[in-house]
């Protein structure tokens, strides 16, 4: 397997065994290596700027084996007022904390039926509130910066 496919997320929508609910399960956990950020803009000097850029493909399958890949781009600031300098481990730390988080408030409502995609836009939704709350002008978005790109598929 390539260091740059790493599986993130596994999420199975199993069918309850006494009652008639569903559960889903997030099984694994983002971690700050899974976000291979790259210097999309140089941060100059003391002031605010720079930005960086990850891309994202996190697995999502249910019980009957159908399954998606759900890809995202995050964007994170260098510098920024409020909170300085965010080192690289700094953002890695960050944006898995933030994805873990909006991954338990994006696939604790769901059930069987709620359809993969939906369920992949619920979790952009979320991780984007989080990102945002953590460190502000930071973003997921539903395409990645080319950069980003390239380094996660090590083309």
């Amino acid at each position: 397997m390539s260091p740059y496919a790493v599986p993130l997320f596994l999420i199975s929508l199993l069918s309850g065994c006494a009652a008639s609910r569903t559960v889903t399960f997030v099984e694994g956990t983002l971690e700050p290596r899974n976000l291979r950020f790259v210097t999309v803009v140089e941060q100059r000097g003391d002031e605010p700027g720079g930005w960086r850029a990850a891309c994202l493909r996190m697995p999502i399958k249910s019980d009957t084996g159908e399954g998606i890949i759900c890809k995202m781009g995050v964007d994170m600031p260098i510098r920024t007022e409020a909170d300085g300098l965010i080192s690289l481990s700094a953002a890695q730390r960050i944006a898995a904390d933030c994805g873990n988080v909006a991954a338990q408030i994006a696939f604790t409502p769901t059930t069987a039926e709620t359809p993969l995609g939906i369920l992949c836009e619920s979790f952009k939704t979320s991780f984007d509130l989080t990102l945002k709350a953590a460190v502000a002008g930071s973003r997921v978005k539903t395409a990645c910066h080319p950069r980003a790109e390239i380094a996660t598929s090590g083309r």
